[in-house]
Formats: structure tokens, C-alpha cells, sequence
């Protein structure tokens, strides 16, 4: 009997072992401290980089730009980049329009540092220096184990350019507890059926755990395809609030921290409105629980992990394949 989603769940279930290689990896030259930072990525990738502006500019304490590959790629603007780090991010390395864009970040001044799954990719070997995920090629279309990977990746970046709250207690304890997780399917299970009937979700967040609620709706789209959106909390009050009601579920993804109080004060304001909100925090009593014995932003891996498990048993209550979202490859070449 065919499994649906199968091959999105043995990805999902190879986390823990590529966490465990990549953190023991050396942690990457990125030469002197730079004069400026600059992420450029796409999909699943890109809210990996906004996870990256957040632990890069805590560790340097200057601001991290996110790219706007149109620039280049479209419109032909010249940047000017001496003394910084351009970080490109792409899971098979061999999207065009990432590549274009870092090697003119290089040819500009900046030094370039690729972040892959193939050490031998193109985005790769042009750049000067690469961290490779080893995660190995992911079996389904959606991505999860080189999602995962990537926010590892990031945080050791975020290690070689300054001070970070986590230490390698915290890198040793990530893979058991993704493992936990990867056990208990229930609560995924659980949220999925009180998602039936609804087409649409907004997923919420703030912080370091703001980039997890983007993935989560996205691969709630993928996989489910179901028209979810994903918010920064303080965002979704500037406007997006007026849309809530009892018709509109939300995901609410926090973690012990500064950023909690106002996800729970949404997500509370929300329930009074009628709204199914499943809560997705490290906290036992939540919906979707996940581990938080971690420093704030490495929970950010566990709790993906979570978003995953629940797009994935939503997809199977809707008798979907997760594995094959209709329009969907894995290399989406774009200018």
C-alpha cells in the first residue's frame, strides 16, 4: 500500500543525523569581521535567511540586509560591496538567478560565502568559501531536512562573527530532540483534525521563532495546499488583523523569550474571536509542543520540525501527496 507522504517523511526523519554531522563540522572561515552582511535566497530558502538577519545581527550587532535579486538580475544596478559578506543560500546550489546575484555581490568587493547541499554545485565553487549541509538529496519536493540544516548552518556562521547565547551543550542536545519529536506524530495528528474544513490559516511568530511561522505556512501551502500566510505578530496588528474571525485558524509559533508574551496575547486575542489557534511553543501544554531545553534561537530547529510534522498529516487527513505538490521541482530557475 502506497504511504502518502512518504518520502517527505524519511527527509523529515534523516534530521537529526545531518544536525549531528553539521554541527560537528569546523565552523566556517568567513575571513575578517566584515563591514556589512548581505543574504540573498529564494522559496524555503529566503525565510532560512531571515532566520540568518536575525542570529547574524545579534552576534555582530550591525544590521543584516536581505537582497533584492531583481536588482541585478532585472534591472542591472551595480552594487557596491567592499568589505562585506555576501551569503547566498540555495539547497541544490544550482539556482541560476542565486548564483547570478552572488557572483556580482563577489565581483563588487564582497567577500561570498555559499551555504548547499552539494559542495560541487556551481553556487559553490564560484563562491570563496562554502558550507555544505550534507544532507543529501531530499526524496520529496518540499523541503525539511536541508530547511532545517540551513538554520544550523546560519547559527555557525553566526558563531565565527561574534558572541552567541548557545553553546555546544545545546548543539549536542538538538538531535535528541528532534528525534523526540520525530516519535510523536500524535500532536500533529491531533492539530490536523481540528484543521478540517478550513481552507485558508495564518501562522504567527515574532523573533527568532518569526521565520519557522513563515516556513510553517509555506509548507502548509506545499504540501496541504492549504492558502496559508505567514506573519510577523507585530505585522499582522498593521492592518492583516481586520481579516481575523471564527472562519480564519492560526498557528501561533513562540519560544520562552522576549517575543512570547505578545504571540500568546495575539493568539488569545484571536481564540476570543471565535478562531481555532493551535499553539505551537515549547511549552507541554501547548497544541504542538516541542523541547526547549535550548538557547532561544536554536529552538527555532525543533520547532520547524513540528511545522513540518503538522503540514504533513494535514496533507494525509485531505488524502494529498505531500511528496508532489502539482507545480512544483525542486530547482525553480527565475531571473
Amino acid at each position: 500500500m502506497t504511504v502518502l507522504g512518504a518520502r517527505m517523511e524519511e527527509d523529515m526523519r534523516a534530521q537529526p543525523e545531518v544536525l549531528r554531522a553539521l554541527a560537528s563540522q569546523p565552523r566556517p572561515d568567513v575571513g575578517p569581521r566584515p563591514s556589512g552582511i548581505v543574504i540573498v535566497a529564494r522559496g524555503s530558502s529566503d525565510y532560512a535567511a531571515i532566520f540568518g538577519r536575525y542570529v547574524l545581527e545579534a552576534a555582530t550587532g550591525m544590521p543584516v540586509a536581505l537582497a533584492a535579486p531583481s536588482l541585478q538580475t532585472l534591472y542591472d544596478i551595480e552594487p557596491r560591496l567592499d568589505g562585506w559578506l555576501a551569503v547566498g543560500i540555495s539547497q541544490s546550489g544550482r539556482t541560476p538567478e542565486i548564483r547570478t546575484v552572488l557572483d556580482s555581490y563577489g565581483r563588487s568587493g564582497a567577500r561570498t560565502l555559499a551555504i548547499t547541499n552539494d559542495p560541487d554545485s556551481p553556487l559553490a565553487r564560484a563562491a570563496d568559501c562554502s558550507v555544505a549541509l550534507g544532507a543529501g538529496d531530499e526524496a520529496a519536493v518540499p523541503a525539511t531536512k536541508t530547511f532545517t540544516a540551513q538554520l544550523a548552518a546560519l547559527a555557525l556562521v553566526a558563531e565565527s562573527l561574534g558572541p552567541v547565547p548557545w553553546g555546544d551543550s545545546d548543539w549536542r542536545r538538538i538531535p535528541g530532540a528532534v528525534d523526540e519529536l520525530l516519535g510523536d506524530f500524535g500532536p500533529a495528528e491531533r492539530a490536523a483534525a481540528r484543521l478540517d474544513g478550513a481552507d485558508e490559516l495564518v501562522a504567527l511568530g515574532r523573533g527568532f521563532l518569526m521565520p519557522v511561522a513563515l516556513e510553517a505556512a509555506l509548507k502548509l501551502r506545499e504540501a496541504a495546499r492549504l492558502r496559508a500566510e505567514g506573519w510577523s505578530a507585530a505585522d499582522f496588528r498593521h492592518g492583516p488583523v481586520t481579516v481575523a474571525g471564527a472562519d480564519l485558524p492560526a498557528l501561533a509559533v513562540s519560544a520562552a523569550g522576549p517575543a512570547a508574551a505578545d504571540v500568546d496575547e495575539l493568539g488569545r486575542e484571536l481564540a476570543g474571536s471565535g478562531a481555532v489557534v493551535l499553539r505551537l511553543a515549547d511549552d507541554p501544554s501547548s497544541d504542538l509542543p516541542y523541547p526547549g531545553d535550548l538557547a532561544e534561537p536554536l529552538r527555532a530547529l525543533p520547532a520547524a520540525v513540528r511545522a513540518q510534522q503538522l503540514a504533513l498529516a494535514v496533507a494525509r487527513r485531505r488524502g494529498l501527496d505531500a511528496d508532489t505538490p502539482p507545480g512544483l521541482r525542486k530547482v525553480t530557475p527565475t531571473r
